[in-house]
């Protein structure tokens, strides 16, 4: 396994960008073997095992449904699931009160690995969705459980690759859209610096560079864009960073007003 870089080191690349052991190129983030170079230990040690508690969720009254969104073959969601409750109900009895997850990816290869490799059936799902094209089955879901939003939305290390395949429109969508349906929602944006490296080894291995990375406007600092876009925009406030990782990015708390 690769070793990442530490974030106060001078002028290098994290394991991300630049590693022994390339992942090469995935023009929308699917790569088959991301859990390798980061396993989700590097985000899960940031947040809190209470984070649902904290938030006030986990009452025992009421279902808790969290949403991972771009989840690739489900390693985090599964971690992360298990992170927040300690002790998963495993059967089909008594549901009620307890956390789901939803899982989604545009992968649809990558969605079989996850449902197939899926420890807790009953509380965990992976669904094929692109959620730049459609919302329904999140709609769906919700209505299954008898709720207008998901208390908890996980995107951590998405926003980069829909910038780059459907430009700053289609990144300001995704927030929206994500906004409109959480009541909390923890973000991970990936700087800038991630965005020239995607575009670099997709050239590397002589395919076409991204559509829209030469005509972004939002650039540079795309943290802020994506925290100002979400508070003045989207009726979320800012509520708090959980540290810093490897890569140096800060997964971000909002939360509906």
């Amino acid at each position: 396994m690769a070793t990442a870089t530490s974030c106060s080191t001078n002028g290098q690349e994290s394991v991300e960008e630049d590693t022994n052991e390339d992942p090469g190129a995935a023009p929308y983030g699917n790569f088959i073997n991301y859990y390798t170079f980061n396993p989700p230990e590097n985000r899960l040690s940031l947040i809190p095992v209470t984070l649902l508690q904290d938030l006030g969720y986990r009452d025992g009254q009421r279902d808790t449904l969290i949403l991972d969104v771009g989840c690739n073959s489900g390693d985090l969601s599964v971690a992360l699931y298990k992170h927040l409750v300690p002790e998963p109900v495993c059967t089909e009895e008594s549901q009620k009160g307890k956390v789901h997850l939803l899982g989604f990816d545009l992968d649809e290869q990558l969605i079989q690995r996850a449902q197939q490799a899926n420890p807790l059936p009953n509380n965990i799902s992976f669904i094929p969705l692109d959620v730049t094209q459609d919302t329904q089955q999140l709609q769906d879901y919700l209505k299954q459980h008898s709720s207008s939003h998901f208390h908890l939305c996980v995107c951590l290390a998405v926003t980069m690759w829909v910038h780059l395949n459907h430009g700053d429109d289609g990144l300001l969508l995704l927030l929206s859209r994500l906004a409109s349906i959480s009541q909390h929602l923890l973000l991970e944006v990936q700087p800038w610096k991630c965005y020239r490296n995607a575009a670099r080894r997709l050239r590397k291995l002589g395919r076409s560079d991204f559509d829209h990375f030469k005509t972004l406007k939002i650039k540079g600092d795309v943290e802020t864009h994506v925290r100002e876009h979400l508070e003045k925009n989207c009726g979320m406030e800012f509520v708090q960073i959980f540290g810093e990782t490897t890569w140096c990015r800060k997964p971000m708390l909002f939360k509906r007003r």
